[in-house]
């Protein structure tokens, strides 16, 4: 199996006071961590990709807990969550989805078993491209004041023989989220959706 190279690792975390209405009390903590790592299969067709997974297992674990300790908050404070990859153009989407599994356990169990299905997206682009990675609330998926996202890229990433594994995190609703739908407070499932 190959091993995991790192070019770099960048952690962003905003915090949110308003959007044009009251200041909220406690201001909203929304961070992303990104690892740029070489994509192992850039350059030609591999039919066996799934041994890369278990390489990226330690480090979706090491990311989680870097954007908790960034977040400065204990982990039932994170409400919402979510994971992408960007691969660079010498590779193709399919190894982006190799990040699935790795990003969603690894923050499950970082964050004390959270059970709602991590949202998730991916592409293929050159340098310097953004993904808008989706947002959900950790516990169930219908939690309609945590459909969010958060932007993330880097002007010199992916190299075309890299891909970026993203996770992100939040510790909240939008501010002023007025949209309707399932409180969180509400919610009853075990399954991860209501």
């Amino acid at each position: 199996m190959p091993d995991v190279i790192i070019r770099k690792m960048v952690t962003s975390i905003e915090e949110i006071f308003h959007e044009g209405g009251p200041r909220a009390n406690t201001p909203l903590k929304r961070g992303y961590v990104m690892a740029v790592i070489q994509n192992p299969y850039a350059g030609s067709y591999v039919e066996d990709i799934q041994p890369f997974m278990e390489d990226l297992k330690p480090l979706g674990v090491e990311m989680a807990q870097k954007l908790l300790a960034s977040l400065g908050v204990e982990a039932q404070q994170v409400e919402g969550y979510g994971k992408g990859s960007i691969v660079g153009t010498g590779g193709e989407l399919e190894h982006g989805a190799l990040w699935h599994a790795p990003g969603g356990y690894a923050m499950r169990d970082v964050l004390g078993g959270a059970k709602a299905i991590v949202p998730s997206t991916k592409k293929v682009g050159a340098a310097g491209v953004r993904l808008d990675v989706p947002v959900t609330h950790v516990d169930a998926s219908y939690v309609r004041s945590h459909f969010d996202s958060i932007e993330v890229g880097l002007n010199d990433s992916p190299r075309a023989n890299e891909m970026a594994v993203i996770l992100v995190m939040t510790t909240g609703a939008r501010v002023h989220n007025r949209a309707g739908g399932l409180d969180a407070q509400d919610i009853k499932g075990e399954d991860g959706l209501r």
